[in-house]
Order: structure tokens, then C-alpha cells, then sequence
């Protein structure tokens, strides 16, 4: 049976930053729920084959892969690393590797959580996530409310930003030889749209879908995301019908991000 697996960015949950999508096309495709590591240590390509490890438990014998932020350069070294099980990549946010801007955020994000000081880290991540579009047309007392009712970030956040800091797939991605889209978020003040389209540029063949978002685009577009993701799956005769491979409840619409989108 073919699938979709779907790897999360740090601080978050597939949950969290794939509800939309599960929503969208849940009766249509088998999920697989690739979370990232709780515990830090391991080898980047110890996590991604636990990744096909996880595929293999649901019964997944090949699948397309989407990865948001960190969960796009673990998509490219699983496709490179698995490629007789890889059909496809979507890309969102991605990055070959955490740049000098990328890892002083991250050291503040890691500082914060673990000084307990989660107020703060949300407003942190809502200025390094969110774009101007979203902000600026975003009442202050309103946000000022989402981000109290934020969820505190996930006890892996510490284990999800190491793993971050130790990936670099730069010569994994001429590598690769799957149809990919890379969904560059076009006011993303984390990762810089140009690194986005200049990995793009470095896929062979790969497609470029652009939105007017940040960082957090399961927030600030849910429905122009999925209309890229579900558009690009249907163009590579990807979608078929199926049901959930693992268990777990999507978030409520509107919810929230957790503690993180890296």
C-alpha cells in the first residue's frame, strides 16, 4: 500500500502542523505520522529510518513524503538514503541547513524553553514565524490572546533543535530523483525565501509553489497551503483513497501554533 508520510517541524507535532491536510484529504490517503525523536543523540539517518520503520509498521511499502521546516531536510536524506521507497517530496519551508541567523534564533528558542519562560517563547516565535501580512491584519489584542492560549511547547523541543543544528543535506539534493515541490513561504523571517528558492533551484526538476506567509503557514494559510500540497499530490497520481495508519486526533482549525515551527 502507498502512502503519504508526514514529518513534523521542531517544537511541534504532526498534529500540530498537519491538521489541515489530514483534514483535507484524510479520506482519500493513508497517513503515516513521522514524529521527530524525543530525545537527543541520534544520528540523522537513525531518525529517518525510523521513519520507513514506522511506514513499515502501518503498512506503507512505498510513500510520498512532506516535511515542513526541519522535516524538509529529513525528507531529502530519506529519499537519498531510501529511494526504492520514496515516490515524491513536498517541501515546505525547507532549508539544507540552519544558517547564522537560523542558529541565534534557535539558541534563544532553546534558552527560553528551558527557563521555563513560555509567554515569552511564543511571542519569540510568533515575531520569528509569523509574516507582515498576517501580523499587520491581526488585531494586537486579539494575537496578544492566541499566544496566551498557545500549548506549551512538547518535552522534545531541546531534542527536535539539536537534531536541526546537526543537518546539513547540501549534497543530498542534486541527489535527488523523486517529483518534488518546494512551497516557499514568500514573508518567512526564519528561513529567507531566497535560501528557499535557491534549494529549489538545486532539486533536479523540482517545482516551486510560492505563499504569502511566514514561517507558520498551517496558521496564517491553512487552506492555500493544502491547495498546494493536494494540487501537486493529484497532478503525480498520488491521492488514492485510504484511511489513517496511525491514531491521534487533528488539531481544532484555528488552534493555536504549539511551541515551535522549526
Amino acid at each position: 500500500m502507498a502512502g503519504l508520510l508526514l514529518i513534523h517541524g521542531a517544537g511541534g507535532s504532526t498534529e500540530t502542523h498537519f491538521g489541515w491536510l489530514t483534514r483535507r484529504i484524510g479520506d482519500r490517503f493513508p497517513f503515516v505520522r513521522g514524529e521527530l525523536p524525543e530525545r537527543e543523540g541520534l544520528g540523522v539517518d537513525e531518525v529517518v529510518d525510523g521513519f520507513v520503520a514506522a511506514a513499515d509498521a502501518a503498512g506503507a511499502g512505498t510513500f510520498a513524503v512532506c516535511g515542513y521546516s526541519v522535516g524538509a531536510p529529513l525528507a531529502v536524506r530519506l529519499a537519498v538514503r531510501h529511494p526504492e521507497r520514496v515516490t515524491g517530496l513536498v517541501l515546505t519551508a525547507p532549508f539544507a541547513r540552519l544558517d547564522h541567523r537560523m542558529r541565534l534564533g534557535v539558541s534563544l528558542w532553546r534558552g527560553l524553553y528551558e527557563s521555563g519562560r513560555h509567554r515569552l517563547l511564543a511571542e519569540h516565535l510568533a515575531l520569528t514565524g509569523l509574516g507582515e501580512t498576517f501580523l499587520e491584519r491581526t488585531d494586537p489584542a486579539r494575537l496578544r490572546a492566541m499566544l496566551m492560549l498557545a500549548p506549551a511547547p512538547p518535552a522534545g523541543t531541546p531534542a527536535h533543535l539539536e537534531l536541526a543544528g546537526r543537518i546539513d543535506v547540501r549534497k543530498d539534493l542534486g541527489r535527488l530523483a523523486v517529483p518534488v515541490l518546494v512551497v516557499v513561504t514568500t514573508e518567512d523571517p526564519l528561513v529567507s525565501p531566497a535560501r528557499q528558492r535557491a534549494l529549489a533551484a538545486a532539486v533536479p526538476g523540482a517545482r516551486t509553489a510560492e505563499l504569502a506567509t511566514g514561517h507558520l503557514p498551517f496558521w496564517e494559510d491553512p487552506e492555500g497551503w493544502a491547495d498546494a500540497v493536494e494540487g501537486f499530490l493529484t497532478a503525480e497520481g498520488f491521492l488514492t483513497v485510504g484511511e489513517f495508519l496511525t491514531v491521534g486526533e487533528s488539531p481544532a482549525a484555528g488552534a493555536p501554533p504549539s511551541g515551535g515551527f522549526g
